[in-house]
């Protein structure tokens, strides 16, 4: 018997999605039945045996698929579907935010570097020394804290396991984490799998301010943590000073925690970043989570850390240690580099982003979107009403198929869909002359209703 490995993804609410979304993980599901070439991508995450005779494919009925209780509703994640939808249609994905342009030379020839030095073994868990040094060197530089390289900086498998470390090593059962939504969808799946209570805070256009009332009116004394992602995705919105003193003053005055998902720090245009644990009386309270990815273009590499006191990292390791246990090895010592470059490498990023930037903005309001402003990532949302779909997802269903452009839409970053309806995401991290194909394509064949 032949062993198949299959993955899990997540997607909320996929069972409540129209049938286009629905079809193609039923078709895919369908094919890998039939041959192994294609897993289904609803599996859960284990190895199941592989029938390699026609007798066997005949007298084997395929079994339902199964999944644990508090997964159930998460399938697939949507980059995943409309990923899977761009190629099929020969649609341009300004949908999944990863760049279609390669990361800096210096960091790949690190890389190359340590693997021919031979560092190809298993990782000290917690990360390379000189990688959780230069974490600690960038943290300081960039909030003025000092922190223990060997005792609060814990290195992961990019920011995705740090967010799932995080929720399972401190949330317990029964705990209650409030969100802003929309939100990154691993956050209520990760939260889902620790098994606490999820609140959710609806973030509005046009300037996706927090609602202070209802963010007080939320906590209660089952609140164990705020989850805040600034800059935010998808909307872009940088959370103000005065905003994050008052989370910060109620955190303090309720004995709340606050995990702070800061991936897009550097691509901060409008305004600077502001990091949560750098307030007073917050970093005694705060897990920071960060990563390599967004900031030098490398999202495969998947290296990730925490920022966090001892008393809040012990929680952090525990988790990681039974998850990945260790990150990979020569990726640590080149993401060491990374963090070390000049001041110039990231003020050339958010030039090059801003430009990009423009392209796409600029682009979208002459085709007709309701364009809302973005001060950091490299998200835009718009408003796709002036086009007469009924909903995000008819929208870039559409899009997709008579357009030739793919989006995402963002009603799969909220508890309650209904909300984001009305908006759908783009990404600008692609190259210039990809962005200005996409905003073509959209003016010869979108055209807002009269």
């Amino acid at each position: 018997m032949m062993q198949l490995s299959q993955c899990t993804w997540t997607f909320p609410e996929l069972l409540k999605r129209p049938a286009f979304l629905r079809r193609s993980i039923d078709s895919i599901s369908s094919r890998s039945r039939s041959s192994s070439k294609y897993p289904s991508f609803m599996a859960s995450a284990s190895t199941v045996s592989a029938p390699n005779t026609e007798a066997e494919q005949t007298h084997n009925p395929p079994q339902p698929l199964q999944v644990a209780k508090r997964l159930e509703k998460f399938k697939t994640t949507i980059f995943t579907q409309m990923s899977m939808l761009a190629i099929k249609h020969g649609a341009i994905n300004l949908g999944q935010g990863f760049p279609n342009f390669d990361g800096p030379e210096f960091v790949k020839e690190a890389a190359i570097q340590a693997i021919k030095d031979g560092k190809n073994q298993y990782a000290r868990g917690y990360g390379v020394p000189d990688l959780n040094s230069a974490v600690a060197d960038r943290f300081k530089k960039d909030t003025g804290l000092v922190v223990d390289p060997e005792k609060e900086v814990t290195v992961t498998s990019g920011c995705t396991e740090a967010i799932a470390a995080t929720m399972l090593g401190l949330i317990n059962p029964g705990d209650e984490v409030i969100l802003f939504a929309p939100f990154y969808d691993s956050y209520e799946a990760t939260l889902s799998m620790a098994g606490a209570q999820i609140k959710s805070i609806t973030l509005r256009p046009p300037d996706f301010a927090v609602p202070m009332d209802e963010l007080k009116s939320a906590i209660s004394k089952n609140t164990r943590a705020i989850l805040i992602n600034t800059p935010h995705n998808p909307t872009g919105k940088m959370f103000t000073r005065e905003e994050l003193n008052v989370i910060a003053s109620l955190c303090i005055e309720n004995d709340v925690l606050v995990f702070t998902d800061e991936v897009y720090d550097k691509l901060a245009f409008e305004m600077d970043h502001i990091s949560m644990a750098s307030l007073p009386g917050m970093y005694e309270r705060t897990v920071t989570m960060n990563s390599l990815g967004k900031t030098f273009s490398l999202t495969g590499w998947k290296i990730g850390w925490t920022v966090a006191p001892p008393h809040l990292t012990w929680g952090v390791r525990q988790a990681h240690s039974f998850l990945t246990f260790a990150t990979c090895t020569p990726m640590q010592w080149a993401a060491a580099t990374a963090l070390r470059a000049p001041d110039s490498y990231y003020e050339e990023l958010k030039r090059d982003y801003s430009a990009k930037k423009a392209i796409l903005v600029e682009g979208l309001k002459a085709v007709g979107f309701r364009v809302y402003p973005s001060s950091g990532t490299y998200f835009v949302v718009v408003d796709h009403t002036p086009f007469g779909l009924k909903d995000d997802i008819a929208f870039c269903e559409y899009l997709i198929k008579e357009v030739g452009v793919v989006a995402i839409p963002t009603s799969v970053f909220y508890l309650h869909p209904e909300d984001g309806k009305n908006l759908v995401r783009f990404t600008f991290c692609k190259d210039e002359g990809t962005l200005r194909a996409a905003v073509e394509r959209m003016k010869e064949k979108l055209k807002p209703k009269q």
